[in-house]
């Protein structure tokens, strides 16, 4: 099993734990963002940067960008942040380049996270991409 399987099996039971508990946990985005932010702050994440996207936005409400000091250090912060998620009810949760663990992407539906080693962070640039003060291309 790949660890990115292994990863979402267990965001499964945990999800399950939740559920037999009794209690509806809260799912708002805003919510949502609270335990990343916190996750990611716990994990020791660098240069946590959130980006609020444009109302009505199809991809999602808000993406969050942060920093690990190696692929070790990305992979664990993933790690924690599923882990997280996971014990806080939030399911649908997919998760993608944890194997090599340079650009880790936690999507949950309405937060988007990125996790970079900072040289790969660097060249993507993902906050100037979608900052609202970016400058526009034309088509």
């Amino acid at each position: 099993m790949s660890n990115e399987s292994a990863a979402m099996a267990s965001l499964g039971d945990a999800a399950d734990e939740v559920a037999r508990e009794g209690d509806e946990p809260d799912r708002s985005p805003e919510r949502i963002m609270q335990i990343i932010v916190q996750s990611l702050e716990d994990s020791k994440a660098e240069d946590i940067v959130t980006i609020p996207l444009e109302s009505g936005a199809a991809l999602a409400d808000a993406m969050i960008v942060a920093s690990g000091r190696s692929s070790r250090h990305v992979s664990s912060i993933a790690d924690h942040l599923l882990r997280k998620l996971k014990k806080s009810g939030v399911k649908g949760v997919s998760v993608e380049g944890l194997e090599h663990a340079d650009w880790v992407l936690v999507d949950t539906g309405d937060i988007i996270v990125h996790i970079f080693r900072p040289e790969v962070r660097a060249f993507y640039n993902l906050e100037k991409l979608w900052s609202p003060h970016a400058p526009k291309q034309d088509a």
